[in-house]
């Protein structure tokens, strides 16, 4: 896109504060918190995404977080028959071990209550993936029935990234922090993440690499979970992820455009 591209991330991000504007008049969060207060306990999203291993030596299968989504901004519509609980089951009856909802809806066309819908159809962690940038949110996950949240570094500075970090823990939702690059993913280490999304997807451009990954690895401390999110669409990818010490991956656009998304994230997980 050269200078001339779209910074995808901001124009999201504008679009996100806008409309809290008007979601907190709608649901104040005293209401959010009383939803909370009655709400079944989160579920342990870490411990699904994460292999047995010291440092980046890991041992077993590489977990998969399946995605559902409707559309994204690089490829409009993805799955016209969109139904996000069937989609669920049938990723939990694959063998999914843990399962991301986008809730965004101006670019993702989806909503917190297709998460709602997840969680009361399948026994899987669920994870909220949108942009979060504010306290109401993590509150409004979580009384939707959300087990864990996206932190997205590149959309969260100074300290609004350690804030958010801490009501996740206070909420007892598990935090997905999301980097790109190396500058990032130091930010996220020094906030304390223990669970770190590498994205191959630059936000900025929506260009796609798996060296992303790669090459950000071996900065991550041991003890960090790792999922690597974006670009996976082969089992051979797979397999140099695991072999690589990657905990688990984020697979969404791959298995959607499957007429039958079991047998993809079946043949996915198969190996080369």
């Amino acid at each position: 896109m050269g200078a001339a591209e779209r910074n995808v991330l901001e124009e999201i991000l504008s679009r996100t504060r806008a409309e809290l504007e008007v979601q907190r008049t709608a649901v104040p969060i005293a209401a959010l918190e009383a939803r909370c207060r009655e709400a079944p306990p989160p579920r342990d999203f870490l411990r699904a995404v994460t292999r047995v291993g010291e440092g980046r030596t890991r041992r077993g299968p590489i977990r998969v977080i399946a995605e559902v989504k409707r559309a994204s901004p690089s490829q409009g519509v993805i799955r016209a028959d969109y139904h996000a609980a069937v989609l669920a089951r049938d990723y939990a009856g694959a063998g999914a071990d843990a399962v991301s909802v986008l809730t965004n809806g101006p670019f993702f066309q989806g909503g917190l209550a297709d998460l709602t819908a997840v969680r009361q159809a399948v026994d899987r962690p669920v994870l909220r993936k949108d942009f979060l940038v504010e306290p109401y949110q993590l509150w409004e996950a979580r009384a939707a029935g959300a087990d864990a949240v996206l932190l997205i570094v590149a959309a969260l500075p100074g300290a609004a990234l350690s804030g958010l970090l801490g009501l996740a823990r206070d909420l007892g939702l598990t935090a997905l922090v999301e980097a790109h690059g190396r500058e990032e993913l130091e930010r996220a280490v020094l906030a304390g993440a223990r669970l770190i999304g590498i994205n191959n997807r630059d936000l900025r451009t929506l260009t796609v690499s798996l060296d992303t990954t790669f090459a950000l690895l071996p900065a991550v401390p041991s003890g960090v979970t790792v999922v690597s999110e974006s670009g996976i669409s082969r089992p051979e990818e797979v397999a140099r992820l695991a072999e690589a010490g990657v905990d688990a991956i984020l697979v969404g656009e791959a298995l959607l455009r499957e007429a039958d998304v079991a047998t993809g994230l079946r043949r996915l997980r198969s190996g080369p």
